[in-house]
């Protein structure tokens, strides 16, 4: 009755108001104040009888002792209340038990709806900031920056688990599964750079490497015969190890995609030796293209050993290598230069840029390539890397913890890869487990 009262006086005086749009803007808030506070006390009346069932079920695990009901300041979507619970203490591991935080999937003191929702925030804008202000500006939810950030590494490092678990081989009817991976520098506290070398002028790091890899498919080209994705088809992964742990992380999600069923696997990557590597341990028998961008990229460098950068004909000659590379010329094109540069000073430095064509010239046939309507470029993953990483990670000012990184990397790749309701239920159901008997000797 009380709370049908103070909806009446605030229709009473809104109808006494001119309706300016900030008088409405004002009116709605407080009507989201006033439906809010009846959903939140619904809500923590059916959360508290949940809580009753799940403690009264509930059989404590040898070595657990009881030790009474204790209260929890919860926080969800509509506002803050209360939950009694039982305590449990196991003496030999030293730690507590909540059964019913388990059950209900509460992180620390928020609900999962809420929990969610301060990772997608956390995780998606530039800042802790402004996730706090956007929490609060659109659902009149406030958590502070700081909390919004524990919770993200809270939950990131369970999404990170999540992104490298063992895959469930899944199913492709596509004609061609594309696997792409880039590697991009994120800044680090002092703290995370010790001894590691870098490119600065005196050989030391500001940034730690973390590789981006990515699976879409293609089903068809369009009427000039170039490759056309998939809508949506592109899923991600990402992770701080080195390159030999990351390719069998970045094969398991090409397992998920459905690597064993697809008409055509094709790994779309630069010509660096690392990645060139992985391709071949991870994703054997598989087609490699070495990116046409970063091909043309090293062509600059030889034209710029061979004749320098400033020489009047640099462009007209970067154009020449450009259609020749399209037309399956890389091996004519090595020997143009190496004929060109004989008996002169610059024959040792264009040699050296010669060298990512001599490795890569099976993987540069890019006539055939096109012909076969298959892309050449990997700008899908180089995307990835300034969306996904550089959006979030390499804001101006910014230095994270290697940890830090990595969780809310994660979160943004499940994100992404539109499987946040994958994991959450993930989530969840690791948190009931906790109250399962069975996994006891673990």
């Amino acid at each position: 009755m009380a709370q049908e009262e103070e909806i009446q006086r605030l229709i009473a005086s809104f109808q006494a108001q001119d309706l300016q749009g900030s008088v409405v803007a004002q009116w709605e808030v407080l009507v989201r104040t006033a439906v809010f506070k009846s959903a939140n006390a619904l809500v923590g009346w059916l959360l508290q009888q949940a809580v009753d069932r799940v403690d009264g079920t509930y059989q404590p695990k040898p070595g657990q002792t009881y030790k009474g009901r204790e209260t929890l300041a919860v926080q969800g979507i509509f506002g803050h209340f209360q939950l009694q619970r039982d305590y449990y203490y196991h003496a030999g591991k030293q730690e507590g038990h909540y059964p019913a935080d388990s059950a209900l999937g509460l992180e620390g003191s928020y609900t999962p709806a809420l929990a969610k929702l301060i990772c997608l925030e956390g995780a998606d804008e530039p800042t802790y900031l402004k996730a706090e202000r956007h929490l609060e500006q659109t659902g009149g939810m406030v958590v502070s920056a700081r909390q919004i950030q524990r919770v993200v590494q809270r939950v990131g490092g369970a999404a990170q688990a999540w992104q490298e678990r063992e895959a469930q081989p899944g199913a492709c009817d596509a004609p061609v599964l594309y696997v792409s991976a880039d590697g991009t520098g994120v800044p680090m506290v002092p703290a995370e750079l010790n001894g590691r070398r870098g490119k600065q002028a005196d050989g030391t790091a500001k940034t730690r490497q973390v590789y981006l890899g990515c699976v879409f498919t293609q089903h068809q080209t369009d009427e000039k015969g170039h490759p056309v994705r998939d809508y949506e088809s592109t899923t991600y992964v990402s992770s701080f190890q080195s390159i030999d742990a990351f390719g069998p992380l970045l094969r398991q999600e090409a397992l998920r995609r459905g690597l064993g069923s697809a008409g055509k696997v094709v790994v779309l990557i630069d010509g660096a030796a690392g990645l060139e590597n992985m391709g071949r341990l991870c994703f054997k028998d598989c087609l490699q293209i070495v990116d046409f961008f970063h091909a043309l990229e090293h062509a600059g460098l030889v034209l710029e050993a061979l004749i320098g950068k400033n020489h009047r004909d640099y462009k007209k000659r970067l154009r020449h290598w450009a259609k020749r590379l399209l037309k399956n010329k890389v091996q004519a094109l090595i020997q143009e230069a190496r004929q060109q540069c004989a008996g002169q000073p610059s024959a040792a430095a264009v040699e050296q840029a010669l060298g990512y064509f001599v490795r890569n010239v099976s993987r540069m046939q890019y006539g055939t390539f096109r012909a076969a309507g298959l892309f050449i470029g990997s700008g899908v993953v180089e995307a990835g890397c300034k969306t996904v990483i550089g959006g979030r990670c390499k804001q101006s000012g910014m230095f994270w913890s290697k940890s830090g990184a990595e969780n809310i990397l994660a979160l943004r790749c499940i994100h992404s890869s539109r499987r946040l309701d994958d994991f959450w239920k993930y989530r969840l159901n690791e948190q009931a487990a906790r109250n399962d008997a069975l996994p006891l000797a673990a």
